[in-house]
């Protein structure tokens, strides 16, 4: 209850990640997928507040379906971050096109779900059904355009037939 206008419990703030090494150092922790979006967490080595950055790609939709998306996962966080996050960490959520159409209710359940995930490794010692490595390596698969591995570009071979 309140007092005075004072909260009789404490809430733990939740900030927004805005740097790109912040992403990038949450993509290394722990991730868990479900089908509206990606869960991925990282344990920082202090016990600041709870910060949350949202991330939606153009394989998604157009910039207003990007939005809707983006707003539909703030909003999730917004109203199970109580209890659920917790303090010292930080929290990426990367948009799927699901997000349009899932009802929210069943947003907010698979964010409850994908936490317990996340932090079942910590009670129990096993994995808890996440993984521990990133989706994919930045950058172009080996063999795949570009330059070979001596350095001089590949051709294909040519197709005219030669004369004997």
């Amino acid at each position: 209850m309140h007092d005075g206008g004072v909260a009789a419990f404490p809430i733990a703030t939740v900030e927004r990640l805005r740097r790109r090494t912040d992403f990038r150092a949450a993509a290394t922790g722990l991730r868990a997928s479900v089908s509206a979006f990606v869960l991925q967490a990282r344990r920082r080595a202090d016990d600041g507040a709870i910060r949350v950055g949202f991330t939606v790609s153009r394989q998604v939709g157009n910039a207003v379906e990007r939005n809707r998306v983006r707003r539909r996962l703030r909003e999730i966080v917004r109203l199970s971050a109580e209890g659920r996050l917790r303090a010292g960490h930080d929290y990426v959520l990367i948009g799927r096109r699901a997000a349009l159409k899932l009802p929210f209710g069943d947003m907010m359940r698979e964010l409850d779900r994908a936490v317990h995930r996340i932090h079942a490794p910590e009670r129990e010692g096993t994995a808890g059904g996440v993984s521990p490595q990133p989706l994919h390596e930045a950058g172009r698969p080996p063999g795949r355009g570009g330059a070979s591995e001596n350095g001089a570009k590949s051709r294909a071979p040519s197709r005219s037939k030669s004369v004997e």
